[in-house]
């Protein structure tokens, strides 16, 4: 008897020591794989906007939890709302564990729709996690007078609604109209609302749907002019801060004589409802498919590390954005909620998403301004000249932006305060496609 005991005994204690020298070697391999490594983060978005803010910022800490320490740099790719970046990092991208998407939320709900474009499948990817819980805002221009969402139901004019791919910027807009009878027109071809905000500015646009956290950064200055008005919440529930603006919620207009003939609330009320759940997941981060599964865990045990951390949260806190942690497996949850819903609501949802009114597509002049360089930042990556008086700032890209100092072709990091530099760019905090400078 005390043989068996021993030699059972004796047994356990092989295999869990193997089974700690796996976890070990596991830990080990994954540490000597990202040492020296220097990882991608694709942004499914442009410049100057929240998904880039965020990715940025996940892009400056999150090395510092994966074991190796690697560096990460960021590439923009907006398009199709994010559908772009998506498929190129399920398709495309290696899987080795190198690349990290910076994605938009909504391509979760445009994949499971079925619309065209998604070459992924939501549920197989591995989700990091999420750095924000998003409420939406449809904001009007005070010049058009509109301050409540069913004003704009009977007016003769059409608003102009900037759009930037299949994203709330273009989904809300259209199922407030084909829904509410809102006489809404939408112009695309925005890389991100960022240029939408100076659209409407300009009073090239009178109206955007977008987030709230992003929304009262872009549009801070407008809020703080009253030259622009939030009008509607489209969020679950109240976000404190819109409710003390006194802006109300969507649900407080569901009401059938609102709604255009043909609708039942039960109906709109599930549309929308499922519009914000997305938002739930608000700054998602993902993965592709397929990865070694240690490496895999290593990187949502990095992201939810990093998220918690006192310096990131600084930091976050520098750029103004508020940090509320989703786990990688709570979206999963989402997703899984999500794909519950029966085939036929989600196919009329599709057709709601289609804007049936008048649709135009911008195309956006390059301009020229110049002036002397007053500040770079993050070695290059940002450069603010003083432009008659004002300050203008350039996003550089190390692909797609041509830097020369004094006729010669040069890298970002050439550029040094005190130069004249001239951006050939969209506008304000957009990606630069040229940069001429003189020493």
């Amino acid at each position: 008897m005390n043989k068996v005991k021993f030699f059972v005994t004796g047994a356990l204690a092989v295999l869990l020591s193997f089974g700690a020298m796996v976890g070990t070697a596991s830990a080990e391999g994954v540490k000597e794989f990202y040492k020296g490594k220097r990882l991608k983060m694709i942004v499914g978005s442009g410049a100057g906007g929240g998904y880039d803010a965020f990715s940025r910022l996940v892009a400056r800490h999150i090395g510092n939890f994966i074991p190796g320490n690697p560096t990460m740099i960021v590439q923009n790719m907006p398009g199709a709302g994010g559908i772009k970046a998506a498929n190129y990092m399920e398709n495309v991208a290696p899987k080795d564990g190198t690349v990290v998407g910076g994605m938009q939320r909504s391509v979760v709900l445009v994949q499971l729709m079925g619309q065209k474009g998604p070459k992924f499948q939501s549920a197989k990817l591995l989700w990091l996690g999420s750095l924000a819980k998003e409420a939406g805002v449809c904001a009007m221009a005070s010049r058009t007078g509109i301050t409540r969402l069913n004003q704009a139901r009977n007016s003769s004019k059409a608003f102009a609604m900037g759009g930037s791919g299949q994203n709330s910027t273009e989904f809300w807009p259209a199922l407030l109209r084909n829904t509410m009878g809102l006489n809404y027109k939408l112009i695309r071809g925005y890389p991100s609302t960022a240029q939408i905000h100076l659209a409407i500015a300009k009073g090239e646009l009178d109206g955007i749907c977008q987030s709230w956290a992003s929304f009262k950064d872009q549009a801070n200055q407008m809020l703080k002019d009253k030259t622009i008005t939030p009008i509607v919440q489209i969020s679950l529930h109240n976000d404190k801060e819109m409710t003390k603006l006194g802006v109300p919620l969507l649900s407080d207009y569901l009401a059938k004589e609102n709604l255009v003939k043909g609708q039942t609330l039960d109906d709109v009320r599930l549309f929308f409802q499922l519009t914000v759940i997305p938002p739930l997941m608000g700054r998602p981060f993902a993965m592709a498919s397929g990865l070694p599964s240690d490496r895999g865990q290593a990187m949502k045990t990095a992201f939810e590390a990093m998220a918690k951390d006192k310096k990131f949260l600084s930091d976050a806190k520098r750029i103004k954005r508020k940090i509320e942690l989703v786990s990688g497996d709570e979206i999963q949850k989402i997703i899984s909620s999500l794909s519950k819903t029966p085939p036929a609501k989600l196919a009329a949802l599709k057709e709601m998403f289609k804007f049936t009114g008048p649709v135009e597509k911008v195309v956006l002049p390059i301009i020229v301004e110049g002036g002397k360089v007053l500040k770079i930042k993050r070695k290059g990556r940002r450069i603010t000249i003083d432009f008659k008086g004002k300050k203008r700032r350039a996003n550089v890209s190390g692909k797609r932006t041509k830097v020369f100092v004094d006729g010669k072709k040069v890298k970002r990091k050439a550029v040094k305060v005190g130069m004249t530099c001239n951006f050939h760019y969209y506008g304000h905090k957009t990606t630069a496609k040229k940069i001429d400078c003189k020493s």
